[in-house]
């Protein structure tokens, strides 16, 4: 009976629209005032959502976010594109790996992959059609490599998702880093495959090491921002929240003082877009707490974990499944809320499979990247649109070689652990 309202109730609000954060809240209460075989005060349950908001690696969501925020809006994106460029622009295609490039910097900086989409594509996809590359292509080409950005660090997904595993956020961030390196290096093969196939624009202008030079030395405070995240946490100088502070000073002083893009007028509304970005994030933390708990103290997750051990499955097969149950609901929910509905699900019987944390994340953050590029919800596809007025059908077509693509690495993560824990093991 516990179960059958904790998880019906839940079903019936989503589909009718209601948000995962009130969803997951309002199921919990209802088990507990519904549920003839279950005894617990609602007062348990405010305990658990405040009790759930008690850690300081939560705070690193919010700071995150505002460096984040702070960095968008000061101006990074064009030194990250005349970077990019001046490596790659001079081959056939070259602002097509341009592109691959800067959304690589920008995930490193962002962390969210319709910011990484939106960004970037202001700033080159009118250009690049300008100059005879064609549409379709560059649209979809856009909407596979913003994927980056939940998965290069920082990634807010990750961040989560240690809270809830106890998972090694800075374990995390190396796996991620590589898959991401790993991903980026095949859209730039794949990008040059087809601009020699269908014959992409050429720049005839020759590498110059002295714009090349000047590009870098522009784009150095902005590339500072992952040195700093990266760097204090594995180094062990800073804790990952003590370098999300940092971050957010950091892009402070640039926006203001070196890029000059960002008004002290500005900084109202920059705190106030990035505060209730946080607040909707930490709201749905808070009420997964409680739904967590009341999963485990009603002995649902126990018998669910019990009845798949029984089953017999080996940590591949079991990996497998769980890959296409993450596919399947990231196509309708967004990543953050597959990670708090699903997590305590499935981490307790992959733990008990022996399935590694980290590997387990990376399976997890991965899903929800190809689920960004997936309709019906596609936030990676409606970003693009927004910017390149294609329809939806013209994108999906245009991204399908090398969203394939993405796909293949995706499976070689479920596959071989090794993939995603090679640099932490």
């Amino acid at each position: 009976m516990t179960g059958f309202l904790l998880f019906g109730v839940m079903a019936l609000l989503l589909a009718i629209g209601v948000p995962i954060s009130v969803t997951l809240g309002a199921s919990v209460l209802a088990t507990i005032f519904l549920s003839y075989d279950f005894t617990v005060s609602s007062g348990i349950i405010a305990q658990r959502i405040f009790g759930g908001l008690e850690s300081t690696s939560i705070m690193a969501i919010a700071f995150f976010i505002l460096a984040g925020n702070l960095m968008t809006k000061g101006g990074i994106s064009r030194s990250l594109v005349e970077l990019a460029d001046s490596i790659v622009g001079s081959v056939r295609g070259g602002m097509s790996m341009a592109l691959v490039l800067a959304c690589a910097f920008f995930a490193a900086l962002s962390g969210s992959a319709p910011a990484t989409v939106v960004a970037i594509g202001v700033m080159l996809y009118e250009d690049m059609v300008r100059l005879g590359y064609p549409k379709e292509r560059v649209a979809g080409l856009l909407v596979v490599s913003g994927g980056l950005g939940p998965i290069i660090p920082p990634s807010i997904v990750m961040v989560l998702y240690s809270t809830m595993t106890g998972a090694s956020i800075s374990e995390l961030f190396k796996s991620g880093m590589t898959v991401g390196i790993v991903i980026m290096l095949l859209l730039l093969v794949m990008t040059f495959y087809y601009a020699r196939k269908e014959h992409w624009p050429k720049n005839d202008e020759p590498l110059r090491i002295g714009e090349l030079l000047h590009s870098l030395v522009q784009a150095v405070p902005a590339l500072m921002l992952p040195v700093i995240i990266l760097g204090g946490i594995y180094s062990g100088i800073m804790t990952p929240t003590e370098s999300s502070a940092v971050a957010v000073v950091w892009s402070l002083f640039v926006g203001l003082f070196i890029y000059k893009n960002i008004r002290v007028a500005d900084l109202g509304q920059i705190i106030l877009d990035s505060g209730k970005n946080a607040a909707m994030i930490l709201f749905i933390i808070a009420t997964s707490t409680a739904f967590s708990w009341i999963f485990a103290y009603s002995g649902i997750s126990g018998e669910l974990v019990s009845a798949i051990t029984a089953m017999d499955l080996d940590r591949t097969l079991f990996c497998m499944i769980v890959a296409v149950i993450f596919l399947i609901f990231g196509t309708f929910m967004e990543g953050i809320a597959i990670a708090v509905l699903l997590v305590p699900i499935f981490w307790p019987i992959a733990d008990s499979l022996g399935v590694d944390v980290v590997h387990f994340g990376l399976i997890l953050t991965t899903a929800n990247v190809i689920g960004c590029m997936t309709p019906p919800v596609a936030v990676n596809i409606f970003s693009a649109i927004s910017v390149t007025k294609l329809k939806m059908g013209e994108i999906i077509r245009g991204q399908l070689p090398f969203f394939l693509a993405f796909c293949l690495v995706f499976l070689a993560v479920v596959l071989l652990p090794g993939v995603s824990t090679f640099m932490v093991r």
